[in-house]
């Protein structure tokens, strides 16, 4: 991709823009020769590089313009990469354009870029992020080893109430204490000089002399 763009639009189209490229082929010790030419020369306008070569380790406050022409399946490198204009230094405002043909491959790639950072922020948010901040139910769904996979993920209370009947027991004791109730019976658990006195580390070890 970085072949066409540099022979079919930049040298054709756009003889008149300078411009820089670095990618896998270019060796480690001269990437950092390339980064320094282009954020210290106004004449360069343009620098091509991949996002594998350049999603991580790299200032590049010298552009304030990101444009993809091809997008990754693992949406955070296409993040990181846009990280690199977005350093401590910049000063301007970074604007970042993504180049989509309708129809292909690359509308699904970003479809499935959007869905992986839709569950990542689902699954760790500050909602969830410690048992300090989850919800009672949360907490106790850690717990919970039944088959669940016949009940459907669902907001309805009546499911969640379905979900609730199915950890009682004949007697029908915890559906009347409720949740709640299961928490108070934690509290009936050892505390640490409990465990200490019945495992006794130094007392087990001399046993065993």
């Amino acid at each position: 991709m970085l072949d066409m763009v540099q022979n079919d639009v930049l040298k054709k189209m756009l003889p008149s823009v300078q411009f820089l490229r670095m990618d896998g082929s270019v060796d480690a010790n001269k990437r950092q020769d390339i980064v320094n030419k282009f954020n210290s020369d106004p004449s360069y306008d343009v620098l091509l590089l991949t996002t594998s070569v350049g999603g991580l380790g790299l200032n590049l406050t010298g552009a304030d313009t990101v444009i993809f022409v091809e997008h990754d399946w693992n949406p955070q490198k296409d993040l990181q990469a846009m990280d690199r204009a977005h350093r401590i230094g910049q000063k301007k405002v970074v604007n970042v354009y993504r180049l989509i043909t309708r129809g292909t491959l690359e509308e699904k790639i970003l479809s499935l870029q959007r869905f992986k950072i839709d569950v990542a922020s689902t699954v760790v948010n500050q909602q969830n992020a410690g048992f300090g901040t989850m919800e009672t139910d949360q907490i106790l769904d850690l717990f919970n080893l039944g088959d669940t996979s016949e009940v459907p993920l669902a907001a309805d209370s009546s499911v969640q109430a379905e979900r609730e009947e199915d950890m009682v027991d004949a007697t029908g004791e915890v559906r009347e204490k409720g949740k709640k109730g299961w928490l108070d019976d934690l509290g009936e658990l050892w505390d640490g000089k409990e465990y200490e006195e019945s495992f006794d580390l130094e007392g087990f070890l001399k046993t065993m002399k």
